[in-house]
């Protein structure tokens, strides 16, 4: 049974816009089955498979004269060459929404898409499951924390118990675990690292070292949530630092790791800037540190790391599926240690956010938003502190305590 993806309106709305789609992703988050399901009036091929790969690298000029549009080709990446007849086609006919693509990697580094096709292509990304979609809510609208958000977001509200929310974090977002809850979750990751490692790392970029890269991962699963620290990953993998940066940004490519930028202007001059890294799916983030259960895991003392790491990747969702590819998120921390868990910026106006596990929020846990006070020419908008308390509630004029099932 085919469960309603969020993306789905905006894939609609792009192939009126432009005559190329391409959804990117991670593997097995169902970038496949919603093109599918979007398309199902137009023909498919995948370039998975080899033969119709070979047609497409040796012979691109009469590959969509066998394959005419609309097309929906799978695993575009595997051919970029494809872009240029692509750009021919849609530059000659000037038609919208006549080739679909999706692949595993982020546009930004499939050769030649940025160059080739700028100004032809609208571009999504796809992640696993959003909480709205495990809870059927069709509500589309990025999170922000204003007023105007809550009252909408009200109207589609779904209670979620305190333990389904950890069995979500631990178990993770991939469609395929969510919808049989009798796979077994170390089984399926086992499988999932391996095929990640062997396909979509050597497409990247040449590993030579694959028991090391899989130890980079563990490494970088253990920081989730935290400063991105170099020095310490290259040392605990035994790398060289450039080597362990190559290989985050391999992690970044393939929509693994997300790196959540500081949010710095020429006034914050004592803000730090090393990024933040989480883990887009917290499930394959619990398989490489071992935490074996919910339980043991909410438990832990990962648990706010964990959680934070969720709440994070729920509100990067919200903007990917409404098409936004960058999502105008930071945090704050300056040298004094004072920090802010995520700042999303929205017209100029900076609305700060604290991710909390526990569910008795206070005023306390909301003292560094004074701070955008003190940077000039910033407008401090509402904000408030996102945990597992049951109540939307005011804690001041302008920040609330925020439950998890308003994201």
């Amino acid at each position: 049974m085919y469960r309603k993806r969020l993306a789905e309106s905006t894939v609609n709305m792009l192939s009126k816009m432009f005559g190329a789609i391409l959804v990117s992703g991670p593997r097995q988050v169902g970038k496949t089955t919603m093109l599918k399901n979007v398309t199902k009036d137009i023909s498919y091929t995948t370039l998975d498979d080899i033969i119709v790969r070979t047609s497409a690298q040796e012979q691109s000029c009469t590959f969509f004269k066998d394959n005419p549009p609309p097309v929906f080709v799978d695993e575009i990446q595997k051919a970029p060459i494809l872009f240029e007849q692509i750009k021919m086609y849609i530059d000659k006919d000037h038609k919208k929404g006549q080739f679909f693509m999706c692949g595993s990697q982020q546009f930004k580094i499939m050769k030649g898409i940025s160059e080739t096709l700028s100004g032809r292509i609208g571009l999504i990304t796809l992640l696993g499951y959003s909480l709205r979609e495990i809870k059927n809510v069709d509500f589309n609208i990025p999170f922000i924390p204003t007023e105007k958000y809550f009252a909408e977001r009200k109207q589609t509200l779904t209670e979620i118990e305190y333990g389904e929310i950890w069995n979500i974090i631990h178990r993770g977002s991939m469609p395929e675990l969510c919808e049989n809850l009798d796979f077994d979750w170390q089984m399926f990751y086992g499988a999932y690292l391996r095929t990640y490692i062997e396909c979509d790392v050597r497409e990247l970029t040449e590993i030579g070292d694959t028991v090391k890269f899989s130890k980079f991962m563990v490494a970088v699963a253990a920081m989730t949530g935290n400063l991105l620290n170099l020095a310490s990953l290259a040392r605990d993998v035994g790398i060289s630092q450039p080597t362990a940066e190559r290989w985050i940004s391999i992690l970044v490519a393939s929509n693994i790791v997300y790196l959540l930028q500081p949010y710095s202007n020429n006034i914050t001059k004592r803000a730090i800037k090393t990024p933040k890294v989480y883990f887009l799916d917290t499930g394959l983030a619990t398989y490489l540190t071992k935490w074996n259960t919910s339980d043991v895991l909410k438990n832990g003392a990962m648990a706010g790391a964990f959680f934070e790491s969720f709440v994070v990747s729920e509100i990067i969702k919200s903007y990917y599926n409404k098409g936004v590819l960058e999502p105008p998120i930071y945090f704050y921390r300056d040298k004094d240690m004072n920090e802010i868990d995520l700042i999303i910026e929205d017209a100029g106006v900076l609305h700060p956010i604290e991710i909390k596990k526990h569910a008795d929020p206070s005023k306390q846990d909301i003292k560094a938003f004074k701070l955008l006070d003190k940077i000039p020419n910033i407008s401090r908008g509402e904000g408030g502190v996102v945990c597992l308390y049951d109540n939307l509630i005011s804690l001041t004029d302008m920040d609330r305590i925020i439950p998890i099932k308003y994201l």
